[in-house]
Parts: structure tokens; sequence; C-alpha cells
């Protein structure tokens, strides 16, 4: 393989590690190993430091493609919890509210995830990197700001309820560039008439590229050891 002209690897980012954290380590390893001072790498899709999954990691000339690679529909398990918000509509803060879940049951959920199939509008969460007045939304959010976001028009190709265990239920999502599950997660819960935040996710797909084909962190030096041209 060959890094300075160019490839795509696919990472599992480990929880916690930002997508900015992988490129640094992958960059950092791969200047190493190449006994160079300067590669250009770049990721095709931020995930969030408590999400984990596929992430695109392009070097050299294929960093090029990152626009196009960053089109391609994206399928997300999550883990949400109904009748409890939090302001980042994660687990990065804590609950803020919480709100009945009596009248809930799989049979309303799955009917409620219905209704988000197709082309929708949705506000990004406060706490993310959409830029508002030359400022990331997050810079607000942390100094108690309050920003109005526009909302986005995106698509979703389909939701499934695969585990039901008030409060708690799982979903798979197949959607389009610039969805916020986080968001996903608030808009489910509004519409139970509830409230609800992710406390889990994963990307377990992107375009062709399943989980399953993607290198782990650990893995790392023992595929460049196998795999950069001597």
């Amino acid at each position: 393989m060959d890094f300075i002209e160019g490839e795509i690897l696919h990472i599992d980012k480990p929880l916690h590690w930002t997508s900015f954290r992988v490129v640094k380590v992958v960059r950092a390893k791969l200047c190493q190993r190449l006994k160079i001072k300067k590669l250009k790498v770049g990721h095709a899709g931020t995930l969030d430091p408590l999400a984990t999954g596929v992430m695109t990691i392009c070097t050299g000339k294929k960093t090029k493609l990152i626009e196009e690679l960053q089109l391609h529909t994206k399928e997300y398990v999550a883990d949400i919890m109904l009748g409890s918000t939090t302001p980042s509509f994660d687990l990065e803060t804590e609950i803020d509210a919480v709100f009945p879940t009596e009248h809930i049951n799989r049979e309303l959920v799955e009917r409620t995830l219905k209704k988000f199939i197709g082309t929708i509008e949705q506000v990004p969460p406060i706490y993310s990197a959409v830029m508002v007045d030359g400022k990331r939304a997050y810079e607000y959010a942390r100094k108690n700001e309050n920003v109005e976001l526009k909302p986005k028009i995106l698509v979703i190709d389909s939701i499934e309820l695969i585990s039901y265990n008030l409060p708690n239920i799982t979903i798979r999502v197949v959607c389009s560039k610039g969805t916020y599950i986080r968001a996903l997660a608030r808009d489910i819960g509004i519409a139970l008439n509830s409230g609800a935040h992710l406390t889990g996710l994963v990307r377990t797909r992107v375009g062709e590229i399943t989980l399953e084909k993607c290198l782990k962190m650990e893995e790392i030096d023992r595929f460049l050891t196998d795999h950069i041209n001597n």
C-alpha cells in the first residue's frame, strides 16, 4: 500500500476518542513508519467521543475523495433512554428534566418511529460543531448562551426497533449525511409526549463498509507492518 500517494482505511473508533485524535494517531504512526515529517490525513465523517464504530480515514491524494465519501449512507445502532433529557441529548451532560413514560408501550414506539422515515427537518444539537456567526454551537452552549440553530433537511431511509425494555429502547437507523442521532433521540422523545436522550451509539456501516471490515486501533501497528511498501 502506498500511503503517501493515497489510501483509504476504515477504523473502528474507540469509545471516548475524538475523531481528531484518531486522525492524529494514524498520521503519527504513518509518518514514523514512512520516515517522513508530514502526511495529509483526514476523516470522512465525524463521530462524537461517546460514539464508536466505522470511521473512514484518507491519506495523501485520497483526501480529495473525502467530500464524496461523506455522502455515503450511514447506519447506526442507538441506545435511547426514554423519560429524561440532557442538554447535550446524550451522556456528555447530566439529566436536566424527567418526563412520564407510563403511557408508552412497544406499539406506540414502533408507530412513532415510522413517522421519522423519509425527508425530515432536524434542528442540530446545541452541543455540536455547527457554525453560528463564526463560532461553533458548543462554544455558546458551554457558556450557557442561547443561540438559534436552523433546521436541516435530511433523509431517514429506515428506523427499526430492535430492543424494547422501558425506559430503554435500541433502534437501528439508516440515514443520510448530516443526521444527528442525538437530535433524533430528542425528537423521538418529544413525539412520544415524553423526553429522551442517547445512552449509546455505534456507527455500524458507511456505504458498503461494515464494522466487521474495520481495523481496531490496537491492530494498526501490525497492519502497517504488513502493508507498508518497503
